[in-house]
């Protein structure tokens, strides 16, 4: 069961990856990036590394897309 569930996860993030580069919206797409993050810290979870989940769910889900948001923020406020 936990193969079958290792195999979906890593499933859904390949698609999310690749989804991240033909998306229009950046909006959306930073929003898939941070749901990719925490489903590689679910998947570092799963190969038994804690430390690399923690740092992936930190980095990965949480600053990087807090600046990622904060940018685009700035972008769209130079734009208009």
């Amino acid at each position: 069961m936990l193969k079958l569930f290792n195999i979906i996860m890593l499933l859904i993030l390949i698609i999310a990856s690749v989804s991240i580069s033909f998306l229009k919206n950046l909006n959306f797409a930073v929003i898939v990036f941070a749901a990719a993050s925490l489903i590689m810290a679910i998947l570092w979870q799963q190969l038994k590394a804690p430390d690399l989940a923690i740092t992936e769910a930190a980095v990965g889900a949480g600053i990087s897309t807090i600046l990622l948001v904060l940018t685009l923020k700035r972008i769209n406020g130079v734009k208009k």
